[in-house]
């Protein structure tokens, strides 16, 4: 064999060799990329999904959260109107029930929805989460004190929670028209908060279309 044919028979076998390289690289490029793409592609719908279920939760919440609160606020005018007009109204047991779960958020939280969220959407997910727990905590403590004050007492005369001269709630009293108007309160701000989360959570579902 001629130095030329060995020559151009090397360089057959170097280029085949190259060629062959070539195509293994870009096949394991090619199916990482397809790798890369599919867990977008899921990552993208998990995504969503929370997205979608915190949207709908939100929207649910701030619709009943509105009637909830204009009953609240009835129920607080009207208690304060008859107090200032020295009518002595009738005292309730002070009651707050409510189907948040505190488990709700964690488990979609740590079922992926930290690595899944914009973290100011995550931010505001903390911040609403931290109003709901802080109101939850305070009418629970409002609850506590009307079953140790005020059930007990429903039969008493009236005058157990009035002084007659001045028409006015006794001292340890006082805290029932405080609990209807910190009711009205948390209503408020948990509606601003939900607002504002349900903005974002808007926004970023609009970015990830």
């Amino acid at each position: 064999m001629s130095q030329t044919t060995e020559k151009r028979s090397r360089l057959s076998r170097f280029g085949g060799w190259v060629a062959e390289l070539v195509l293994v690289f870009v096949g394991v490029y090619a199916a990482f990329w397809l790798n890369n793409y599919q867990h977008f592609r899921q990552d993208a719908g998990r995504r969503d999904h929370v997205l979608a279920s915190l949207e709908q939760q939100l929207r649910e919440g701030i619709e009943s959260g509105k009637i909830n609160r204009a009953e609240q606020e009835r129920k607080a005018a009207e208690f304060r109107r008859a107090l200032d007009a020295g009518e002595m109204p009738s005292l309730q047991p002070f009651v707050f029930t409510t189907d948040y779960s505190p488990t709700d958020w964690a488990t979609m939280l740590q079922s992926g929805g930290v690595q899944l969220l914009d973290v100011q959407t995550l931010m505001a997910v903390r911040n609403d989460e931290s109003v709901i727990r802080w109101g939850l905590s305070r009418m629970a403590w409002y609850q506590k004190l009307s079953d140790e004050l005020i059930v007990p007492n429903l039969d008493q005369d009236i005058s157990f929670f009035y002084d007659p001269a001045t028409k006015k709630l006794r001292k340890r009293f006082e805290i029932y028209p405080e609990a209807l108007d910190a009711t009205v309160q948390f209503a408020n701000k948990l509606e601003r908060t939900h607002t504002e989360l349900l903005k974002r959570i808007q926004a970023e579902r609009q970015r990830n279309r």
